[in-house]
């Protein structure tokens, strides 16, 4: 079968992974759970045959690139966009046992979201004109790539602490977001440098895509298993930041307060009666 004709068959599969991941995730009620990823998906679900339609359109007929290049470029930065808000929604999804740490984890990883972003847009160069649309939507997906690594890294560290399952959506999205990643990264930065093998890259990034959609079919289809109320040790240092993190930020906190000197007068007075008390039983004991 030729490349091109596998590239065509592996789009429409694409096209129909899309559609079952996302009847799957709305059938389930997951878009309860996860309201900004339910609406990512419904936004691949949508554009997806829009897109495919306005390639062939343009492909017949040159004049109709323009809005080829709006409507592609108009998805894929309102796609990266939101994946900075289902990073953010699955970390917090991650941390929901433990309220205080998801409260003020949730503000660090915003900033460094912000932070990746800044970073990323300001060590590009852009373009003028139209083309500085294409520009921004590939420097902020850079970032997006980033913080979703950063995700993934920080669910695999942090599964036994938090008591997360494999099975888990906390960790089967991030994972099929780290893959995505890593493989859009190699693809960017190795196979440009050989342009015989671009057609080769286009293909390997389909092909991790169907993956990463086939594992999201199995995850989503398959019960998830309850989580277990997480119980720590009260001496547990996951269990003090928590309660640190708990009290950080919030305000009208009632703290009792002791006068000058009260507390000197209170210890005076303690060791008077632990003085009077050994006093009295050796008084005794010599009688």
């Amino acid at each position: 079968m030729p490349l091109s004709t596998t590239m065509s068959v592996m789009t429409i599969l694409e096209l129909m992974l899309w559609t079952v991941v996302g009847v799957l995730f709305w059938s389930k009620k997951l878009h309860h759970r996860f309201p900004v990823l339910s609406k990512y998906l419904a936004l691949r679900v949508a554009a997806a045959p829009v897109l495919e339609l306005a390639l062939q359109l343009q492909a017949h007929y040159p004049s109709f690139f323009p809005v080829y290049f709006f409507i592609f470029w108009g998805v894929f930065l309102a796609g990266a966009i939101m994946l900075l808000f289902v990073c953010v929604e699955l970390f917090r999804s991650a941390l929901s046992g433990f309220s205080g740490l998801m409260r003020f984890g949730t503000v660090i990883f915003r900033w460094a979201v912000v932070l990746s972003v800044i970073s990323c847009l300001a060590t590009m160069s852009f373009h003028r004109g139209m083309l500085i649309i294409p520009d921004l939507a590939i420097g902020l997906m850079r970032a997006v790539s980033i913080v979703e690594l950063g995700l993934l890294a920080f669910v695999c560290l942090s599964m036994n602490a938090l008591q997360l399952s494999y099975r888990s959506l906390c960790f089967g999205f991030p994972l099929g977001f780290g893959i995505l990643s890593t493989s859009d990264f190699i693809c960017a930065n190795l196979f440009p440098q050989w342009t015989n093998f671009q057609t080769i890259s286009q293909f390997a990034s389909e092909a991790f895509t169907l993956a990463v959609l086939g594992l999201w079919v199995a995850y989503v289809a398959h019960p998830e298993p309850a989580r277990k109320p997480i119980v720590v040790s009260a001496d547990s240092t996951l269990y003090r930041w928590n309660e640190i993190a708990s009290a950080l930020g919030h305000k009208g906190t009632n703290v009792v307060t002791v006068p000058q000197g009260a507390s000197t007068s209170f210890f005076l007075t303690d060791v008077e009666k632990v003085v009077d008390k050994v006093l009295t039983r050796q008084l005794k004991e010599g009688a």
